[in-house]
């Protein structure tokens, strides 16, 4: 038990030293610069068409909700016809 202990952890720390020597370019300041942009836009939808989508599903799943949600309510407040 303790030699496959000892692999699994020699594994695991190979793993994460190989991983963090990858080099990721930097796109912070590409970012900062459009999201500061002053186009009019609200934050969440400066992203583009996939922000604009991801907003109205959103939106659409959570009115349907709560008009689910208010039909429910509605229809437990009646009392059962014997």
């Amino acid at each position: 038990v303790y030699l496959s202990f000892q692999a699994l952890r020699q594994i695991s720390q190979r793993t994460i030293s190989t991983a963090s020597r990858r080099q990721f370019e930097n796109r912070v300041p590409e970012h900062q610069k459009l999201f500061q942009e002053d186009n009019g836009l609200p934050v969440h939808l400066k992203g583009g068409v996939k922000d604009a989508l991801l907003y109205r599903a959103t939106m659409g799943i959570s009115v349907f909700g709560t008009i689910y949600a208010i039909y429910y309510l509605i229809i437990s407040s009646m009392p059962k016809k014997p």
